[in-house]
């Protein structure tokens, strides 16, 4: 994945139009323990894109089977 550089400057409205049309995904991972004993564990998954975007990387990985299914 190459980088580009852009020499002109961008608007708020064309930064967020590209991250709606790559996404972003922050994915985080903590844990606090204390003499070997675990307090705290937090995992979280942080995706920003446009629907579009979502379902056609999440089709490339098999997410979108789990989505389909109406729950009981």
């Amino acid at each position: 994945m190459a980088v580009e550089k852009v020499n002109s400057s961008s608007s708020l409205a064309e930064v967020v139009d590209r991250i709606l049309d790559k996404g972003v995904v922050v994915d985080a991972w903590v844990r606090v323990s204390l003499v070997g004993i675990e307090l705290l564990s937090v995992e979280a998954r942080i995706v920003i894109a446009s629907v579009d975007t979502y379902l056609k990387y999440a089709e490339a990985v098999g997410l979108t089977a789990q989505a389909a299914v109406p729950a009981a």
